[in-house]
């Protein structure tokens, strides 16, 4: 299953409202929307992240699980789950559904933050120590707005050459 974070689970990144292990944690940040509860748990297997604390994030509201178009958990295919994850119960579609409302972002947006989102925090990572707070608020960044906002400093750290790859992402 492929999960995202939800808004109390932006919040909950940003401000630490939610006492989580660190394991809990380290799992939760690499959520993004693309990879899947099995390559998670393979990422973080050394932590000793086992699926329940998936289950737990889930319980608590910080993840979401991210529907095929047709909005029912039963199109996943099966090896998007990975082979070493248990099978887990199904979804109901209408709480599982991110609702394309204007009380939240459209699909598009997300898409096109998930898209831009990893670019930023490659670029920023890679400025090392002099780019840590950026990189930070990068990361912190929950929608794409707020990576807009950042993009005039990634800009100027950067260098507009590396910069143009974001931009592409972020604008067009």
């Amino acid at each position: 299953m492929i999960y995202i974070k939800t808004e109390r689970g932006q919040s909950a990144l940003h401000d630490r409202s939610v006492g989580l292990a660190p394991r809990q944690r380290s799992a939760f940040i690499l959520f993004d929307g693309r990879r899947s509860d099995g390559e998670v748990l393979k990422a973080t297997a050394g932590l000793g992240v086992t699926p329940a604390d998936i289950d737990q994030l889930v319980t608590l509201g910080l993840l979401s699980p991210v529907l095929p178009p047709s909005g029912h958990a039963a199109d996943v295919p099966a090896e998007v789950s990975g082979p070493s994850v248990p099978a887990r119960a199904p979804v109901e579609p209408g709480l599982a559904a991110i609702p394309a409302t204007p009380a939240s972002p459209s699909l598009d947006t997300q898409a096109h933050f998930l898209k831009a989102w990893p670019i930023a925090t490659r670029l920023t990572a890679g400025l090392g120590l002099r780019g840590f707070r950026l990189n930070l608020a990068v990361e912190a960044a929950g929608d794409l707005a707020k990576l807009k906002e950042l993009a005039p400093r990634i800009k100027e750290a950067v260098g507009a050459e590396k910069f143009h790859e974001l931009e592409v992402a972020l604008y067009l």
